[in-house]
């Protein structure tokens, strides 16, 4: 009898930091470029004076590489890798436990309902604890419009390590959780629907192909990119006034819900309703093919370290 994902024996925490960490370090080598284009999408005015259009996808990118060199796509890619091991660990970690909290005791499965819950408290998790001093960090990097070809032109952050403190040192640790409330609404949303449809429809999948263990790596990777398109097309105008907030500088003590009008309020009135979906595009391209990546590759890590117990687990009982 086949062995459906369902039938599958909860994995450790070690599998999910190992495999989670090693997918999303995949995920920001082949994405990051496209990050970078959003971000600048985001930060942009163009398109603010009347018979212009904001510069679009493919110009930004351009402009990127042919004032900065192609190097410059790859901006903030440190402060993402640092941040990609503990936060995929604690997505998929949290997920799994909030989702085994919320399964039927009788049956061991989970209601559709309670596993977007559970996405919910993964994204929030992982907002909190990891997402949003790496995205300042991130922004910072990547909003930086210096030449990487040229050695004289210094930049305000050198690095990851070196934007921190700065940060820190001229503005105070707060600035590091700075929009913290939008990136776990951002988050909690994405998780909610990424893992809510990716779950269903691996479920679907093994329903039409009973004979299988396990599905083939092409089939996570579709299914990945299915889910992973839900999230940006629901929250994208949270993504823009979280961009842009943790861009911006406002006098010390100014409350977060006055940060969050004034920016709101400041797109309305000056670039119109389209502002609020700046960098749609590069975020789908983005996000939708790095959680094809990431469940791809999680899956295929997980199944080789549950494969390599396995066979361990088995030496061990031959040799007692």
């Amino acid at each position: 009898m086949s062995r459906t994902s369902g039938d599958r024996k909860p994995v450790g925490f070690g599998t999910h930091i190992t495999a989670g960490g090693i997918a999303g370090a995949m995920e920001a080598l082949c994405c990051q470029p496209l990050d970078t284009i959003k971000v600048r999408m985001q930060l942009s005015k163009s398109g603010r004076a009347p018979g212009t259009k904001p510069r679009g996808f493919l110009a930004t990118g351009a402009m990127i590489m042919r004032r900065e060199t192609p190097l410059a796509l790859y901006k903030g890619l440190g402060a993402v890798l640092s941040g990609i091991v503990p936060k995929m660990a604690i997505r998929f970690a949290s997920f799994e436990t909030y989702k085994g909290w919320l399964e039927d005791r009788e049956t061991g499965k989970t209601a559709l309902g309670n596993i977007f819950l559970a996405g919910l408290g993964a994204g929030v998790t992982e907002a909190v604890l990891v997402v949003n001093p790496m995205e300042v960090v991130k922004i910072r990097l990547q909003a930086q419009m210096h030449s990487l070809a040229d050695p004289l032109e210094m930049p305000q952050y050198r690095n990851a390590g070196h934007a921190v403190y700065q940060i820190v040192r001229e503005e105070g640790f707060g600035v590091l959780y700075r929009g913290v409330t939008l990136t776990a609404l951002r988050q909690a949303t994405n998780q909610g629907a990424n893992f809510t449809a990716y779950q269903e429809l691996k479920k679907f999948a093994h329903r039409k192909q009973p004979e299988l263990s396990e599905l083939p790596t092409y089939q996570h990777m579709i299914i990945g990119l299915i889910s992973g398109a839900m999230g940006p097309f629901s929250n994208a105008p949270i993504d823009t006034i979280k961009t842009r907030l943790q861009k911006a500088t406002f006098p010390a003590g100014t409350p977060a819900i006055a940060r969050i009008t004034s920016i709101a309020s400041e797109m309305w009135r000056q670039e119109g309703i389209h502002s609020f979906y700046k960098g749609i595009t590069p975020r789908v391209l983005r996000v939708a093919p790095g959680q094809a990546v990431v469940f791809a590759v999680y899956e295929r890590v997980r199944q080789v370290i549950e494969r390599v117990k396995e066979v361990s687990d088995e030496d061990d009982r031959y040799s007692e």
